[in-house]
């Protein structure tokens, strides 16, 4: 069967916003064999950066023609204006997908934007499996799983940071409510040693890396463990929990 013929066949005409792995490793390792199927019969993409969506669907299958594949870039740079037109296809009747740069496309990501475009213009949005440093981070930690909120990154501010961090021990204290945020791979050790200097030291942190990799590692301890414990999480992808 060549390309032409392969076109969309068996995918209804939908936006399939389809997860990434987060870390190195075979997709197969983390992704249903059903995404890789339906990954080949789409021909029209809205990704988060050309340059890793083609190096991603490779992985996904080496004989994917990718020169022959359209693709809309969708990032912090994009203007909201230029969202709509990104859907062009399915109102043509072809199926689209989008690809984040790691995980599941609108989850702390700039996919949401083209979701909330579909609804709105009553497309039908097809959410694949596949793996979430949230849900997978809160699922290792120990923490509550009945209710949790993700505030991405913390304010760069030393006092805003301050007076974020107080915030979510409020919410932890008294909604019980698990706390996650991330930071920039860089900063990571940093991070936690601020955490350890400022929080009660009663209080858990959760440092989830590289999950799904070979170097995965989730630990859940007291804030007094995290301020004498030796670690090194430098330019490792992170997620932090916070919980009492």
């Amino acid at each position: 069967m060549n390309n032409d013929e392969n076109t969309t066949s068996g995918l209804e005409p939908a936006l399939y916003l389809f997860p990434v792995p987060l870390s190195t490793g075979t997709v197969e390792s983390v992704l249903p064999a059903t995404n890789i199927d339906m990954i080949r019969q789409v021909r029209h993409f809205i990704v988060e950066n050309i340059r890793s969506a083609r190096r991603f669907l490779r992985q996904c299958d080496r004989s994917i023609d990718i020169d022959a594949l359209t693709f809309a870039e969708l990032n912090r740079h994009t203007s909201p204006q230029d969202v709509p037109a990104m859907l062009d296809p399915l109102v043509c009747g072809e199926a689209v997908g989008v690809i984040s740069e790691a995980g599941c496309p609108a989850l702390a990501d700039p996919g949401a934007d083209v979701v909330a475009v579909a609804q709105r213009r009553g497309f039908r949005v097809v959410p694949l499996v596949g793996p979430s440093s949230i849900l997978l981070s809160v699922m290792g930690s120990g923490f509550n799983g009945q209710s949790f909120a993700f505030n991405g990154y913390l304010p760069i501010d030393r006092e805003a940071r301050a007076r974020t961090l107080r915030t979510l021990q409020n919410r932890i204290v008294n909604e019980r409510q698990t706390q996650i945020f991330i930071e920039t791979p860089y900063r990571n050790n940093k991070l936690i040693a601020e955490l350890a200097a400022t929080l009660p030291a009663n209080f858990l942190l959760c440092v989830a890396s590289d999950i799904t990799g070979k170097a995965e590692s989730i630990v859940t301890r007291p804030i007094s463990y995290w301020k004498r414990s030796v670690y090194d999480y430098d330019k490792v992808p992170t997620i932090f929990l916070l919980f009492s």
